[in-house]
């Protein structure tokens, strides 16, 4: 929920983040978003705040407050949003959690969406983050075990304009939050492992209202591949803004293989999870729905994402 004018300004020291000199530290946090605390529980609250600098301008790294101002521009479009974000548990040496020690599991393979101690490791860990999202009112809708033992997957979402990138960040905060009580650390890094292992991403879907009206399959068509054409010609652009280092991050992980597209080139098709762009079958089918951009990295920055294919797909900007 969006907090009411209650909750009052505060303030903390942007010099012990880096955000600040010591000689004018204090910088504005301003609440726009309230959660239920699941630790402390009723009826004590997490705010999710922006920060503004000592000039009520926007921080460096406040990406929220741009936008927001876009989300309220296109409101109109009724923009959904989902995201799928992959990350991977560690044990306190860095080592993936419950991997051999100074070793390897298996290969790749029986670990997908599996069940079993000897392939699903840190259930306990990921289920207790999914009731702490639940508890606080995080549009949390899924989770399942990936690829790489040891990495996971939950999904938030739909979600409308900036509503999603907000619940994405308590999401994360909650899953930090609880992986601190047993002992582990979760790492969103797009590839944390080298070699034959797959990589972490944050796959994001998107939908307008006409994209997921009833109208045909010649007028789905023409909005998703309308939409897929200006996400094509703005292929490096939105490398750039899909992980935090402006696609360094990224080269690890999509190569083309372990269901990634190339970095390098666009592509987009029907039910295909090595392209950049998937149309997911039943949408094709249906006529109606939503495309998916594979292309975040597990790492992103949620406000930075759904604010690019906004500008893309809604406005037109953006074209390489």
């Amino acid at each position: 929920m969006v907090p009411d004018r209650g909750i009052p300004e505060w303030d903390f020291d942007g010099s012990s983040t880096y955000q600040s000199e010591g000689s004018n530290s204090d910088m504005y946090l301003i609440p726009v978003r309230m959660f239920r605390d699941p630790f402390t529980r009723d009826p004590n609250k997490l705010v999710l705040c922006e920060v503004l600098k000592y000039n009520r301008k926007p921080a460096e790294h406040n990406t929220r407050f741009t936008c927001r101002k876009l989300m309220e521009a296109v409101q109109d479009f009724r923009p959904w949003f989902g995201m799928e974000q992959e990350y991977t548990l560690l044990g306190m040496d860095g080592h993936p959690y419950s991997w051999p020690q100074g070793g390897f599991p298996r290969s790749q393979g029986p670990y997908y969406c599996s069940v079993g101690a000897d392939r699903a490791f840190g259930r306990d860990i990921v289920e207790s983050h999914y009731r702490a999202c639940m508890y606080a009112g995080v549009r949390i809708y899924g989770t399942n075990g990936e690829v790489m033992p040891s990495q996971w997957e939950f999904q938030v979402g739909t979600c409308e304009g900036i509503e999603m990138a907000d619940h994405l960040w308590m999401a994360r905060f909650l899953l930090h939050r609880v992986c601190e009580d047993f002992g582990v650390t979760a790492t969103l890094d797009p590839k944390p492992m080298k070699g034959d292992w797959n990589g972490s991403g944050c796959h994001t879907n998107f939908s307008t209202e006409a994209m997921r009206e009833e109208g045909g399959m010649k007028v789905f068509h023409r909005h998703i591949e309308e939409a897929i054409e200006k996400l094509k010609n703005s292929h490096s652009y939105h490398i750039r803004r899909y992980d935090p280092r402006g696609g360094e991050d990224n080269k690890r992980r999509l190569t083309g293989q372990h269901e990634t597209a190339s970095i390098e080139c666009f592509s987009a098709g029907v039910a295909n999870r090595g392209a950049s762009v998937r149309i997911p079958r039943q949408v094709g089918k249906e006529g109606r729905g939503y495309l998916e951009d594979r292309r975040p990295a597990g790492n992103c920055d949620p406000y930075v994402v759904t604010e690019a294919i906004v500008r893309t797909c809604l406005l037109g900007e953006n074209s390489d």
